[in-house]
């Protein structure tokens, strides 16, 4: 289980798989969510995630094992829905409040 503290995040990669734009959804709401953190927040496919810089995933549940494979040292926290979701949130208010954020 890899964990990073909040204080060190300063990038947040949204893995996606298709393109299809659901995970630059996502992106767009984090991003504005934690501006004031400092914290960038971009998205790339999952099968590129080696190639970005970042200090922790994000990436829908399916998709959690492939980004774990691609970067095995990393942080991955998975959510199930593109809106509203707890674990979404729950990262969000970790990043706020600066606590530390560790794998499923």
């Amino acid at each position: 289980m890899a964990k990073v503290s909040a204080d060190s995040v300063k990038n947040i990669v949204v893995a996606c798989e298709a393109g299809m734009g659901s995970s630059v959804m996502v992106a767009k709401q984090l991003a504005k969510q934690l501006k004031a953190n400092g914290i960038e927040v971009t998205h790339a496919p999952v099968n590129q995630l080696a190639s970005t810089t970042h200090d922790l995933v994000l990436c829908h549940r399916s998709l959690s094992q492939r980004a774990k494979q691609a970067v095995p040292e990393s942080v991955v926290v998975a959510f199930d829905m593109f809106l509203g979701d707890m674990n979404i949130a729950r990262l969000v208010g970790a990043l706020q409040t600066g606590q530390d954020i560790s794998d499923d």
